[in-house]
Formats: structure tokens, C-alpha cells, sequence
């Protein structure tokens, strides 16, 4: 239909352009449908027509004028689909046709084939129906090959946005852990001596795969040997530049080895300790070559002894005996370099450290749970010492002795480490350098652990938002004397001077608005002792095996107890036999028969119905209550607004877990037992919930690792250990100190 532009401003005259161009857009991709066999089939032209209608009228249409237009549109559709489907009784459907070999042939070379294909009526990629044949495609070249084309893109406009490669590669066929480590960091014979292993990228902008924004005309400078925190609110983009970097996605010198701890190892039949030293594949190729080269020099003395002595064969082989002898020198020096052969006893050790015992490290990596396949790839990067160490939350998943031993270790660390954490008191231990990401920017807090960068940040913000104000005050003043004497004669020159002060001034932009949470736990009717008491309470899943001996513990209406200790040790055991999901083999677990209590564990969590929003599933859930009661609830634990009332899949993991917290509350609980709450929530959420526990009317029982939390909160220690659970005589800083002077007579700290 020619001039459908025109007929549109004649039917619509306000109508936007973008409008206009989205109708003819529209018409155009209708027409090609008309003409195709298997949309034309589906196509309800009376339903896409009306569609056009009712938008050119939304956009100010004259009614009778757009009833003409889409009348006219409609026949003129109506015509093509009619030629096309007579065509298609005579024809038949052409789109499953197998491609006639002699059209083929006659646009056999690549400058026509798109032509060949046109011709047969095919559009796009072909389609094969019958036996599915392997790609020829060299899968491997072409990633290869994408990626530099992506680098060399993203060089050239400054812009470092995760790359869709094609569809060809298989996503899921992931390289193996030693051909990536290789291929980010090749082994170099040369020396590297000399070389500065401090990073600095100027201006970069970094996306995530849709397109959004974390970071514009940012700087990212790293001092070889300083340890950097990086933190920031959940979903600002910590983990993206992490990874940016892992990938060298930035521009890292290719002599700075990097390694990167963001997934749990896939475990295999390789024992524990195995897959550690396996990790330094350096180490393991270099090993490897050193075995290759010994074999092929005894080869060699072999095969000379086959031919006279000066023989052109004997020269050859001569030679290649010495340019072995020079490789395998250097990998020589190379092995004592790393110290190869203290290798198994640093692994060992680091193992051992983080809750690894003796006997497990030569278990299977297979046998091994989620979280401990976490340790396993802790470990193993410990122990190849990269020259850029890269941590994701890594206390998340460790206990606090393991975290104690953490800290220990990265605190005499001999190269570059940049950990994301939200847990204060292991940014206190770690951090030489903290970085704050915001606003698509990176700010650097040279020389600060957490407490000290908040503090700064604090000050840094009222002096922004002091300078705003008064700026913002005097721009007022100034432009109330502008206005009030601009024209008048005898004060005209002093407003003149006041115009250009005005103008001089800087433009400030306003200081960012720190977010705040708030949580608030409902309080609860007072209740009589005891709330819960376990007298002489062992269990075990057989007699012989005892996982809690002897345990006398009660919990009242103003505790507030952390329970600690090594994973495994019988702290999840403890909290079931306390919530009576277990029995006591022997002993007795007393409890008010009144009590109600709120049990928070990640498993809460898992289990939300993501696809439906916050007020929904508590409605499902926990009914008895109406909408609003229920957003109220939502409201006390800072999900607010529209929060409630989106899909959970798009909250972010702190959200998820406010949610859940609201969850446990609903039956106003006397007592509650939280597993792990810290996890997910950033610095505002920790703090938070934080401020809720202290103001709870009821009593807490808590296993954390976030020694910040424990320290504000609780006022009493339990220690599980060696199959009991006992109150410790201190608070959460003795009990690490404890730790460590036990780690440090087992020789397992002091190992640089």
C-alpha cells in the first residue's frame, strides 16, 4: 500500500512519529506474513487490523478517518493473503522442500549462494529434518576467534560488555579448569624480572550481558601486594568486575597471573588433596614436560648408539639432546622457584585450615557436599598463589575457625588480593585498601580497613551535602538580587557582577541519598521458665556414634547466643534436637508448652515461589490476613512500595531473605533460631537486622560466621566441639583468639 505515511497524518495529524514509523513497521511485517505459508496459516488479519485501529485512535486519531484507513488496509491485506493462499493449492508448501541439487549447481560459489537460497525461498538459517550431522565447524578456532574479534571491539570503543558468541558453541561444554587457567595465564620461559605487577586501567566502561550500565569512565588501579576490599549495595556490579577481571576482559598484563574463586569444584574420583596440587597447573605441566623430556633423552642415548659416531643422524640428534637439556634447565629453575617440592605438605596445610581433616583430604572429591567443594576451590587457589587473587564472598561459605584461619592467611599474603565481602569484621582483618563502588564509579579509601572507610564515607558525605546547601543557598541569594535589580538603573551594574559570580560558580551535583533498612520483629506476650532447657541430652544416629554427648544448655526470654564452631560438629543437629524434630537418645528436652518459635534457615529461602510476588505467597502461605496487613508486615522488614507486589525472581538474595524473615515472624514468634541469616544481605541489611535482634522482645539462638553480627547482638558464646556443646567463658574475640593459638601450636597458620 503505497503512502501509508501520508494516510496516516490524515487520519491522525498529531500523531507522533515514532507512532507513525511503529504502524508502518507493523502494516510491512503483516504484508510478509500474508506471503508466507506457515504464518499466513496462523494469521488473523481482522485481530491484527484492529490492533493498528485502536493504536491510531490512542494516538488522537479521527474516528471516521481511521475507520477508512483500516478498512483499506485490511483489503489490501486481504487481497495478498487470498493470491497467496490460490498459490498455494496449485504449489503446495515450498517451505519443506529439499533443495533441487542442479539450482545448487549453477550458484555453486560463495559470492551467489545467498542468491541460490533466495530462489528456493529460503530465508534464514536451513532447517534439516532428517539425520542430524556434526558440525565441521572447528568449535574451539571459532571461540577463539570471536573473542578476539569482541576484544578488539571493545579496545576500540573503551567498552568492556560480556560477549554473545555464536550459536555454534555449546555454552554448556565449558573448557576444563587447566585449558582456561593456560589460556589466561600462559606459561612464559622469559624472564618477568623487572616487571611492575601494579594494574592500572584508565577509563573503562563496563556492561553486564542486557545492555545495563555498572560502571562509566571508571579507574581501576591496583598496588601489587595491597589487599582490597570491594564493597558496595547488592546488585551494583562487584561480581561483574570480578569476573571482568578473572577473564581479562580488562586490560591486566599478561605477566600477572590471576585466578579467580566464584563456583564449587565438579567433583570426580580425584582425592581432595589431589585436586589442590593438581590446581597449579603450572606446577602439574611443568612436571609433566620434565617427565616427557627424561623419556625422550633415554630415547635419544638409545638411538645413538644405532649410528657411527659424527654421522649427520648423531649431529641431529646431538643437537636436540642439548636444546632438551636447556628446557629442561629452565623448567628446573622454574620448579624451585615455586618450591615444588614443599607442594604436598602447602597443600596439606591450607587444607587442614580450612576444616579438611587428615583422613578427608584423601577422600574423593565427589563424596564431598556443595559447600565443602566451596573449600575445596578455596584452597586450591590459596595454593597457587596468582599474582591477582580474586575472592567472591568468601566467608559465606566457611565457618568462623575457618574464617579466622582465612584472614590469617591472606594477612601475610606476598601478592595482589581483591575480595568482595559484606562481613566487617573480615574486611577489618584483611583489607590494606577498600573500594567502594556507587554510581557507576569506583572510589578509593587508600589505607582503610571497614570501619575506617565508613567512617570517611560518613564525613565525606555530610561535607558534600553541607557544600550542596550552601551553594545551593547562595546561587538563591545571589539569583534574589539579580532578579529584584536587573533593571534597575542605579543597582544595574552591581546585579551585572552578580550574573557572572553566578556563573562561575561550580555546578555541584547533589550528594547520593544513602539507602536505609529498617527491620523490626513483632514483640511477643512474656512466658514463664523455662522457655527451653536440655538437661544430659545425647544423640546419635546409632548409640555408638555419638553426635551430642551430655549437652545442658536452656535458652530464655533475653538470650541472645551464638552458637559456633567447625562445620560438622553437630551445630545443625543441636537446633533440630531444640526444635524437636530430633529425639534425644538419652536426656530431656524441656519446653514451655506456650512457645512458639521463628526458625530461619537458607533452605527458607530456596524455597519462595519465585514466580509469584511477596503479598501472594504469604496470602498462600500464611493465610487469615488481607493485602494490606500483609504489606504492612512486608513494610517492617524494608519491603516496601511495589517490592511486594513484583515477581520474586527479580528481588535481588538480601530481598529474598527479608521476605523469609517476615515469613517467621507472622505467628509473632517468643524465640528465634536463625542458620546463617547474615548471608545476602549487604551492609544496610546487616545493619538492620542487626538493630531488630537487639530491640526483640523474645529470645535468640543464632549460627553465624559474621563475627560483627555475633559481636553486636549476642552476649553469650556456645561452642560445639569434639560431640558436645558447651557455653564459652568470653566473648566472639576470645573465642578466634582461642582458635588461632590453637591453629598456631599445630603449625597450621605460620606457613609463609
Amino acid at each position: 500500500m503505497s503512502n501509508l505515511g501520508l494516510q496516516l497524518r490524515k487520519a491522525a495529524p498529531s500523531i507522533d512519529q515514532v507512532v507513525a514509523d511503529y504502524c508502518i513497521g507493523y502494516y510491512k511485517h503483516l504484508s510478509l506474513a500474508t506471503n508466507d505459508a506457515v504464518q499466513s496459516k496462523q494469521l488473523n488479519l481482522t485481530e491484527e487490523v484492529d490492533f493498528l485501529k485502536n493504536l491510531l485512535a490512542s494516538a488522537g486519531g479521527r474516528e471516521e478517518e481511521v475507520e477508512k484507513l483500516s478498512k483499506e488496509l485490511y483489503e489490501s491485506l486481504k487481497v495478498q493473503l487470498d493470491e497467496n493462499k490460490a498459490k498455494l493449492d496449485v504449489t503446495g508448501d515450498t517451505s519443506k522442500r529439499l533443495l533441487d541439487i542442479n539450482v545448487l549447481q549453477s550458484h555453486n560459489n560463495k559470492s551467489n549462494i545467498n542468491t541460490s537460497l533466495s530462489v528456493l525461498g529460503v530465508s534464514g538459517d536451513i532447517e534439516h529434518t532428517g539425520r542430524k550431522m556434526q558440525t565441521r565447524v572447528d568449535l574451539k578456532k571459532l571461540a577463539k576467534a570471536e573473542k578476539k574479534i569482541a576484544k578488539k571491539v571493545a579496545k576500540r570503543n573503551n567498552k568492556f560488555v560480556e560477549y554473545e558468541a555464536s550459536k555454534l558453541i555449546d555454552e554448556q561444554n565449558e573448557e576444563d579448569f587447566d585449558s582456561f587457567f593456560l589460556k589466561i595465564n600462559p606459561l612464559d620461559f622469559g624472564s618477568a624480572a623487572g616487571k611492575s605487577k601494579d594494574i592500572h586501567i584508565d577509563t573503562f566502561d563496563l556492561y553486564v550481558g542486557d545492555g545495563q550500565r555498572i560502571l562509566s569512565d571508571a579507574q581501576l588501579s591496583l598496588s601489587f601486594g595491597h589487599r582490597y576490599g570491594i564493597v558496595g549495595q547488592n546488585g551494583i556490579g562487584k561480581s561483574t568486575l570480578l569476573r571482568a577481571l578473572s577473564r581479562r576482559e580488562l586490560n591486566v598484563p599478561k605477566h600477572i597471573s590471576i585466578l579467580h574463586v566464584e563456583q564449587e569444584l565438579r567433583g570426580d574420583e580425584t582425592l581432595a588433596l589431589q585436586s589442590v596440587l593438581d590446581a597449579d597447573v603450572w606446577r602439574k605441566q611443568l612436571l609433566s614436560e620434565e617427565v616427557k623430556i627424561n623419556e625422550r633423552i633415554k630415547e635419544i642415548d638409545t638411538l645413538r648408539t644405532e649410528f657411527e659416531e659424527g654421522s649427520l643422524e648423531v649431529k641431529k640428534l646431538d643437537n636436540e639432546r642439548e636444546d632438551l637439556e636447556n628446557h629442561l634447565e629452565q623448567i628446573g629453575e622454574k620448579l624451585v622457584d615455586m618450591e615444588s617440592d614443599k607442594a604436598e605438605a602447602r597443600a596439606a596445610s591450607i587444607l587442614f585450615g580450612l576444616g579438611f581433616s587428615t583422613e578427608s583430604q584423601q577422600k574423593p572429591t565427589n563424596s564431598f557436599s556443595g559447600g565443602w567443594r566451596m573449600r575445596l576451590s578455596l584452597a586450591r587457589a590459596l595454593f597457587c598463589q596468582p599474582d591477582l587473587l580474586l575472592l567472591d564472598e568468601p566467608s559465606n561459605m566457611l565457618d568462623v575457625p575457618s574464617i579466622a584461619y582465612l584472614s590469617e592467611y591472606l594477612k601475610t599474603y606476598p601478592s595482589t588480593v581483591v575480595v568482595v565481602s559484606h562481613d566487617r569484621a573480615f574486611l577489618n582483618e584483611v583489607a590494606t585498601d577498600i573500594i567502594y563502588q556507587h554510581n557507576e564509579r569506583l572510589d578509593y579509601y587508600r589505607g582503610q580497613d571497614f570501619d575506617t572507610f565508613y567512617a570517611t564515607k560518613e564525613e565525606r558525605n555530610k561535607n558534600a551535602k553541607r557544600e550542596y546547601e550552601n551553594q545551593m543557598a547562595y546561587r538563591k541569594h545571589l539569583q534574589e538580587f539579580i532578579d529584584k535589580y536587573r533593571y534597575n538603573a542605579a543597582k544595574s551594574q552591581e546585579a551585572q557582577s552578580r550574573i557572572k559570580k553566578l556563573e562561575k560558580l561550580p555546578i555541584l551535583e547533589p550528594p547520593e541519598e544513602e539507602r536505609t533498612i529498617d527491620f523490626k520483629f513483632p514483640d511477643c506476650d512474656k512466658l514463664s521458665p523455662p522457655i527451653i532447657q536440655l538437661q544430659d541430652v545425647s544423640f546419635g544416629y546409632n548409640e555408638k556414634d555419638l553426635l551430642l554427648k551430655d549437652v545442658n544448655v536452656d535458652i530464655q526470654m533475653d538470650s541472645r547466643i551464638a552458637l559456633v564452631g567447625a562445620n560438622g560438629c553437630g551445630k545443625t543437629t543441636l537446633l533440630k534436637v531444640l526444635m524437636e524434630q530430633l529425639r534425644p537418645l538419652s536426656g530431656y528436652v524441656s519446653r514451655n508448652p506456650r512457645l512458639r518459635i521463628g526458625y530461619f534457615t537458607q533452605h527458607h529461602v530456596d524455597s519462595l515461589d519465585l514466580t509469584s510476588s511477596a503479598v501472594d505467597w504469604m496470602s498462600k502461605a500464611y493465610p487469615g490476613k488481607t493485602d494490606e496487613e500483609y504489606r504492612r508486615h512486608l513494610g517492617a522488614f524494608g519491603i516496601t512500595g511495589s517490592l511486594g507486589l513484583q515477581r520474586m525472581q527479580l528481588l535481588s538474595g538480601g530481598q529474598k531473605s527479608r521476605v523469609a524473615f517476615a515469613a517467621l515472624c507472622l505467628n509473632n514468634p517468643h524465640v528465634l533460631i536463625l542458620d546463617e541469616p547474615s548471608n545476602h544481605l549487604d551492609t544496610a541489611g546487616l545493619d538492620a537486622l542487626t538493630e531488630a535482634l537487639k530491640n526483640f522482645t523474645g529470645g535468640v539462638l543464632m549460627v553465624s560466621h559474621d563475627v560483627s553480627v555475633i559481636d553486636s547482638v549476642c552476649s553469650e558464646i556456645w561452642v560445639s566441639e569434639v560431640g558436645s556443646v558447651k557455653r564459652f567463658d568470653g566473648t566472639i574475640h576470645d573465642y578466634k583468639r582461642y582458635i588461632l593459638e590453637n591453629a598456631d601450636a599445630k603449625g597450621i597458620v605460620k606457613r609463609h
